[in-house]
């Protein structure tokens, strides 16, 4: 018996997610740059959560906010590529958290974004990773997310 395989976009479908238009730039810069077989993402934050990790955002809500961020990127992928199905491989995220001082779970935080990686891309999804702390992040975004990622032609 034959079994099927379920694409990222069925996967997200079956997850209850939908990946929206892609943001606009906020500045002089493209949501993306194309070299060979790699795509490098301009960062992504969120519309919804605003404000500190440790001070007005709850660790939940930080990991919420990651998750989001990466469907943010995930519709660049999409908008690129015109099928998640291209990506060969995760390679690298770089994740910015805007946390007060004392704020020491950046990466539990970014495990919200990671998380939504393999559970829709598999073992394709497991990639490297840094997760900063910063004090101040653009609109008082709590999360933003840029990453690198292989591609089939």
């Amino acid at each position: 018996m034959e079994q099927k395989v379920i694409t990222p976009e069925e996967k997200l479908q079956s997850l209850g997610l939908r990946l929206k238009e892609v943001r606009p730039s906020a500045g002089n810069y493209v949501s993306h740059v194309r070299v060979g077989n790699l795509i490098f993402t301009a960062g992504q934050g969120v519309d919804e959560y605003h404000g500190k990790l440790g001070r007005e955002l709850t660790l939940e809500e930080g990991y919420t906010a990651a998750r989001q961020s990466m469907l943010n990127l995930l519709s660049v992928l999409k908008y690129e590529l015109g099928d998640l199905s291209r990506v060969k491989r995760i390679v690298k995220l770089l994740g910015f958290v805007n946390s007060t001082e004392d704020f020491t779970d950046q990466p539990k935080v970014m495990n919200g974004a990671s998380d939504l990686l393999v559970e829709v891309f598999g073992d394709r999804g497991i990639h490297a990773r840094s997760a900063l702390g910063m004090a101040q992040l653009p609109n008082n975004t709590a999360v933003e997310i840029e990453m690198i990622v292989e591609v089939k032609d």
